[in-house]
């Protein structure tokens, strides 16, 4: 289903982050340099490496043309390279002078985001160049950055957990804490889950943090209502904080890297794990799919990238035998329960749930002992009047206590069973018929 194809090691220092266009791959590292590799063979192209940053580059995008590579670094510029003869366009500098950890193209390619370590996060003009607008979030660094498919919203991640949605004119639209120690990164899928009545778009957000957890969340999109997003699961699998995440070009998969030394391949519709991947033998810090085919590169603190095809009919095969599987797990267990139910002994069944009784207890009820020529028996007081009786406080039934107390806090003093009133509240275990249900439970079982 998975199968490495290539392995690339020309780095110096630890990968940050790998990029796809249609046609190049680009890597960028703490050796302050950005790589760029052809797909058709994966040799490195003869202007790599592109060198300008003067300390760690931690990220960079392609524009959605694949014209134009953005870089960004601890120098607290973003570059913009010409991808077919390796010369530089610009150098944006971030107000602050912070590290910028993050940048992302619209995808329009009109604007560039940039997101520094002060929280400072400047939206660009791509074609002038020109700082167009900026803001910041209240507290942490921002470190994660992604568009929506439509380019309406962008989100970002900080360190200090939180998810922020920013329209085009850099209004903070939403915030929430997503993660507790922070987030590392976000993707949205670029293919719809489905589109809803009256214009409502949905898209699937992934983001993943130092909880060592990914969250996914549905945006959707109406022309009345504006945006709303809506936690939906939280995917798990990593024993360790997840530093990257990224969806497939077709939506169907999902990929976190994570401090583990693992790559965890997700199914997108069922939230199964199809695959882990364990080649890297360091922090897994980046994936990237490519734009257009099934194609992973992973990258690591262990100066590589690794490079992963993908057999989309296996791998389809593989997730429908996963779930038919999961189904007939289902289907063995809902006949198992309809064997045990149709065996159960009568005396073991609560009489208020019709299930079998797990923890039995008593109810009491005022009764009163009468003896007569013809036999005896009990009887409520009101039929006795003010007979001198002997008192006894049981109506001779078991029920399961959750039930029994359900039945109680509702204001329904009287037995199930009798309709006699309960002058008491106190329920008794009934230890005798719970060890005969536990020895009944043991020789079924068995």
């Amino acid at each position: 289903m998975v199968k490495l194809i290539h392995t690339l090691a020309d780095h110096s220092d630890d990968v940050n982050c790998c990029a796809f266009s249609s046609s190049l791959l680009a890597t960028s590292s703490l050796d302050k340099t950005i790589r760029l590799y052809s797909l058709s063979d994966f040799t490195e192209l003869p202007l790599s490496p592109l060198k300008f940053h003067t300390y760690a580059v931690h990220c960079c995008c392609f524009s959605p043309s694949g014209h134009i590579l953005a870089s960004c670094s601890t120098d607290g510029t973003t570059a913009l390279w010409n991808t077919q003869n390796g010369q530089m366009l610009a150098v944006m500098e971030q107000p602050s002078g912070s590290p910028v950890r993050v940048c992302r193209f619209s995808p329009d390619s009109t604007r560039l985001v940039s997101g520094a370590a002060d929280g400072t996060v400047v939206l660009w003009n791509a074609q002038s160049y020109k700082l167009h607008r900026s803001g910041s979030v209240k507290d942490g660094s921002l470190v994660a950055c992604a568009f929506s498919p439509n380019g309406i919203i962008f989100v970002t991640g900080s360190s200090c957990g939180d998810l922020t949605v920013w329209d085009d004119k850099m209004r903070c639209l939403y915030s929430e804490k997503a993660h507790d120690l922070g987030i590392t990164c976000c993707d949205f899928s670029s293919q719809p889950v489905s589109d809803g009545e009256h214009g409502v778009q949905f898209f699937r957000l992934a983001s993943c943090g130092q909880d060592c957890q990914i969250k996914i969340w549905v945006v959707s999109f109406t022309h009345i209502l504006g945006f709303e997003l809506k936690y939906k699961s939280t995917l798990y699998g990593h024993c360790a904080p997840v530093l990257a995440c990224a969806f497939s070009h077709n939506g169907q998969l999902l990929v976190s890297g994570s401090v583990d030394k693992s790559v965890i391949v997700y199914d997108t519709n069922t939230e199964n794990i199809l695959h882990t991947l364990t080649q890297h033998t360091r922090y897994v810090t980046t994936c990237a799919f490519a734009p257009n085919i099934l194609l992973l590169a992973t990258g690591s603190m262990d100066k590589t990238v690794n490079i992963w095809q993908f057999d989309m009919e296996r791998l389809c095969q593989e997730s429908l035998g996963l779930r038919n599987k999961v189904l007939r797990k289902i289907e063995e267990l809902r006949t198992k329960v309809k064997t045990l139910s149709s065996e159960i002994p009568d005396e073991f069944i609560c009489p208020i749930t019709r299930e079998l009784m797990q923890d039995p207890v008593i109810a009491s009820v005022e009764c009163y002992l009468w003896t007569s020529s013809v036999g005896r028996g009990y009887v409520a007081p009101e039929v006795l009047g003010l007979l001198c009786p002997f008192p006894r406080t049981t109506d001779g039934y078991s029920y399961e206590k959750e039930a029994i107390e359900n039945w109680i806090s509702k204001k329904k003093r009287t037995s199930p069973m009798t309709n006699l009133v309960l002058p008491s509240t106190v329920l008794t275990p009934n230890r005798t018929l719970k060890m005969a249900i536990n020895r009944w439970l043991e020789t079924y079982q068995k």
